[in-house]
């Protein structure tokens, strides 16, 4: 307790008054997480220089290849891979420190299945690090690590222990006694100082870029004077990493070989948790006072017991595992939020909706939490982090709103499929799997995701039919692909065949009356309402025949007298929703698609029980895939109308698709739209949603709406009457008599669903434009938050091209530098042409890169050809005139060897030369010519064959050129055979 209050007084005279924790948040034994975070901050601010930066958002900017930012290094990428501006602030750091926020669920970090089961996976998690960019380097940055844990944290040094890397023999790569020895200097025992191999202790970014050896500080929990070295790196939780040191001195090249980088980083990780945990004399992270406060809050705001830390068949009824689960989820949810990541359908928005699930029914279910529990954790979330990330303490609010809004939809949604697991448990035979369809109904028509349905199924003690899920999962991502005959009718129970819809006609059923699904209004809040419609079914589909009962686990196609769904028509992709009996609220019937034919809209759904013609139904539909769907439509319009703006009054739509997604749209055009007109048309659509125009909808006579002037339609069969959509002028002033109003604005004939007033719209961006034929072209386009993501990958990439033409423009005179800079130039074209960017941004890079790669090819050539002559001006005039030359010379590439050897015989035509160049990587390349005098006697296949066989390699060639490779151990072995072989063929 004394060495704990002597650091207390320590951290406290390091970190000025301001900065200090509240009371509340530190007992007077043991500093508090803020103090911790502090200290390390100020400690490299103050004592060693380095800049102080605020932590980077969680959502990665501009980096497509990121769900969240996972690391602290995310944000200094640019640094590592040479692609900063050299203008840029970022450019100028050299020492820099900073504690970073990360989140690691989904992608290939991904935490989310851990946490809760342990007391030390978290999703969100905090990383102090500190970073050297071409400054210092191995001595000084584990001198600062040691100085920071033994003197300013105080940490017992006979607990400490580190260890670095062995060396790599299949790489060339020795030990990194460079690094042992500074510890050794530092005064760590031998004992603690450990070797471990590349799994281990060489750190690369990704399977290419900049990567080295790193040194590991771990920390042993038990102490008490043993030695603790057998227990690193064996995922003991006595003996635990706390610091990685890792030294960028490498690039890893798309061949898989090494080389050294020109400038060498430092790039350092400590999690603050494990920190924490160990500063307060704690075994689990959920006991530091990072999470103490929000668990008290659970305990407070909940029904069971209080937290003590139990895990695994100790943890009767996972009542601390929710604990833990709702702690860590509520800290990433608050910080996701706050950096503008909303719980959504796809990328990190979705990663974060499943977060948010997972931790309402953990409060609902296992904790017994009403409603409201989850949002009302967020003060606590505030206190503990607030001082550290301030814009927490700004957006507390929001952030409640959003949690409360989607766990109130979840909560609904939890307990209709915990009453429809229940019952159709009730109904199985003993020792059957979970029947897959009712499990779809739940995963694609209330949200669930798997993981909880297998959850509450794992708590049952039965299991999921996973064969049959998956065989439904690919009929579903078959389906939306398109499947072999995308746009053909390609189900037998969607589409009316003829004697059917004959039946229907001459039995007076009635054709579905779908007005329903133009019933939707703008809240007071600004979101969009969609009213709930009753049906009653009046006749079953399925197999090419009309039937009047469908059972349980058949998919089918329902007629309903009425509907609020939307019907796969003009461009626009169907609804999709669920179903439910009147008065059977638990039994779901998911709408997987829906089709209109011959005034008959059938709705495509997997029966979970016996459905029959008469049942009363009441129809949901999936309300965020229409409002996406109703977004890209009408910025099609707006699409539609800027193009025949820009590029002319000739140009006409030839199709278009609209997705949740996305949005696709066909035109005639005379050639190739330029990269200033595809800038000129997202302005004129951006002017529109501005100006947020409303859009008029009304339906009129099909003969009355053709004398619109100015009216937008394809070459398609319209209904009468039709419906009019219009922006910004009422459907009644342009169906007056001369009115020239659709002149100056998007009026065009849809049965499509609609937003209500243009600026829902928030953005648009092409991402692609291409010639399907001559004269017809198509673009892709996305809208709101995708566009807006769109645009932050351009000017990122931009930013990289930029970095890269300066870097050309600089003399180079190394053949490795330029080569490297060749391939930077080669994968960023990859990515530009693969990147979901503006289009007219991609094609303004791709005429750059396309250029730098032009220079780069020629410079490389041109140092070559100056390298290859250079040596073989030397060794003509060490074997001047001599029939055969064989020697080792320098080269960096077989290319430069062969340009060498091919040199050498143009200015010695009588001459054969075999060369050898010993590379770096123990790799011994091999090249030769001989005389045309000397064939057929004299063959350089067969001559570079023995050659390399010596080495053991390989060679190939003709009997005038050949070239091979193999190992530097036979290197002087392969000269002798060289000079043997040739003195045989040529008798000398």
């Amino acid at each position: 307790m004394a060495a704990a209050a002597r650091l207390r007084r320590r951290l406290l005279l390091a970190v000025p008054w301001r900065w200090r924790c509240s009371p509340r948040r530190g007992s007077a034994a043991v500093p508090s997480a803020g103090q911790i975070r502090a200290a390390f901050l100020r400690f490299f601010e103050e004592r060693h220089g380095h800049r102080r930066l605020p932590s980077a958002p969680v959502r990665p900017r501009g980096d497509p290849r990121l769900l969240f930012v996972n690391a602290g290094m995310n944000q200094f990428k640019p640094i590592f891979l040479g692609t900063v501006h050299p203008r840029s602030e970022l450019a100028q750091h050299r020492r820099v420190v900073n504690s970073q926020k990360c989140v690691r669920a989904g992608g290939k970090h991904n935490d989310l299945e851990d946490v809760g089961r342990d007391t030390y996976h978290h999703t969100f998690f905090e990383m102090l690090g500190n970073w050297s960019f071409g400054d210092y380097f191995k001595e000084e940055a584990c001198s600062m690590a040691w100085e920071l844990l033994t003197e300013v944290y105080e940490i017992p040094r006979d607990r400490l222990y580190v260890t670095y890397f062995g060396g790599d023999p299949s790489l060339g790569l020795s030990a990194d006694e460079e690094c042992r020895d500074v510890w050794l200097r530092l005064g760590v025992p031998a004992s603690h100082v450990l070797p471990f191999p590349l799994k281990d202790n060489f750190w690369e970014m990704g399977d290419t870029g900049p990567c080295g050896p790193c040194t590991e500080i771990h920390y042993d929990h038990v102490g008490r004077g043993r030695n603790a070295a057998a227990l690193v790196n064996q995922g003991s939780p006595d003996v635990v990493e706390i610091w990685n040191l890792v030294f960028m001195q490498y690039s890893r090249e798309v061949e898989g070989n090494l080389l050294p980088l020109p400038q060498h980083h430092v790039d350092t990780g400590m999690g603050l948790e494990r920190l924490v945990t160990v500063l307060q004399n704690k075994r689990s992270n959920y006991d530091t006072d990072l999470f103490t406060p929000i668990l008290d809050a659970i305990h407070k705001g909940c029904r069971a017991p209080r937290y003590q830390g139990l895990v695994g068949d100790a943890d009767a009824g996972r009542v601390n595992m929710a604990y833990r689960v709702v702690a860590d989820h509520v800290r990433t949810l608050c910080v996701c939020i706050t950096d503008g990541i909303y719980p959504g359908f796809s990328g990190a928005e979705l990663v974060l909706r499943r977060i948010l699930r997972r931790a309402v029914r953990f409060c609902s279910e296992v904790l017994q939490a009403p409603p409201g529990l989850l949002a009302s954790l967020v003060p606590s979330v505030v206190e503990v982090l607030g001082d550290a990330y301030p814009e927490l303490t700004r957006n507390a609010n929001q952030i409640k709103d959003i949690i409360n809004e989607n766990e109130a939809a979840f909560l609904s949604s939890l307990e209709r499929g915990r009453r429809i697991i229940e019952r159709t448990v009730q109904q199985m035979e003993p020792s059957t799997y979970f029947p897959a369809e009712v499990a779809w109904s739940l995963y694609g028509s209330l949200g669930f995701p798997l993981d909880l349905i297998d959850l509450m199924l794992e708590e049952k003690g039965i299991s999921l039919d996973s064969a049959a899920f998956n065989e439904l999962a690919l009929e579903d991502a078959k389906r939306k692909a398109g499947g072999p005959q995308a746009g053909q009718p390609g189900s037998t129970n969607t589409h009316l065949d003829v004697h059917s819809l004959a039946w229907l006609q001459t039995s007076k059923v009635p054709a579905t009356d779908d007005s329903p699904k133009y019933a939707y209004r703008l809240g007071q809040q600004g979101q969009y309402e969609f009213s709930p419609c009753q049906a009653t079914v009046l006749m079953l589909y399925r197999d090419q025949s009309l039937h009047k009962e469908v059972g349980a686990g058949q998919r089918c196609g329902v007629i309903l007298d009425r509907t609020n769904f939307y019907a796969e028509q003009g461009g626009q992709d169907s609804d999709q929703g669920y179903m439910i009996r009147l008065g059977q609220q638990d039994v779901l019937f998911p709408v997987e698609s829906v089709h209109l034919c011959g005034g008959y809209v059938i709705h495509e759904v997997t029966a979970v029980e016996t459905l029959r013609a008469g049942d009363q139904v009441q129809l949901f539909v999936d309300e965020a895939q229409r409002l996406a769907c109703m977004t890209n439509h009408t910025a099609t319009h707006l699409l539609n109308f800027a193009l025949r703006r820009v590029l002319g009054d000739s140009t006409e739509q030839r199709g278009s698709h609209v997705t949740a997604q996305r949005l696709r749209f066909d035109f005639d055009t005379k050639g190739h739209v330029t990269v200033e007109q595809l800038q000129q048309v997202e302005q004129v659509v951006q002017d529109l949603i501005q100006k947020n125009e409303v859009v008029y909808m009304a339906e009129v006579p099909l003969t009355q709406a053709r004398r619109v002037q100015g009216l937008r339609a394809v070459d398609e069969g319209y209904p009468d009457p039709v419906r009019i959509v219009s922006l910004g002028v009422p459907v009644e002033n342009v169906l007056t008599c001369d009115s020239e109003a659709a002149m100056q604005t998007s009026v065009e004939l849809c049965c499509g669903t609609h937003l209500l007033q243009t600026g829902s719209v928030e953005d648009l961006a092409i991402i692609s434009e291409r010639q399907l034929v001559k004269g017809i072209s198509r673009v892709i386009a996305v809208t709101g938050g995708q566009a807006k993501e769109a645009r932050e990958v351009g000017q990122c990439l931009a930013t990289e091209v930029d970095s890269v033409s300066l870097r050309m423009k600089q003399r180079i005179t190394s053949i490795p530098e330029m080569q490297n800079l060749s391939k930077e130039v080669g994968q960023l074209i990859k990515v530009v042409a693969s990147a979901a960017m503006p289009q007219w941004q991609r094609k303004e890079l791709q005429t750059v890169l396309k250029a730098l790669q032009r220079t780069a090819n020629t410079a490389i050539k041109k140092l070559e050809l100056q390298q290859a002559e250079k040596a073989a001006q030397i060794l003509l005039a060490k074997y001047c005139n001599q029939p055969v030359i064989i020697d080792t010379v320098a080269a960096d590439s077989l290319s430069i060897l062969m340009k060498v050897v091919n040199q050498l015989c143009n200015k010695s035509p009588g001459t054969s030369v075999l060369l050898l160049s010993p590379q770096a990587s123990g790799e011994v390349l091999c090249a030769c010519q001989v005389s045309k005098n000397c064939i057929p006697t004299f063959s350089a296949a067969d001559w570079a064959m023995a050659v390399c066989t010596q080495m053991e390699g390989k060679a190939g060639g003709s009997p005038i050129v050949a070239k091979g490779s193999g190992n530097a151990r036979g290197m002087q072995g392969a000269l002798t055979t060289a000079l043997e072989f040739a003195q045989s063929k040529l008798m000398l």
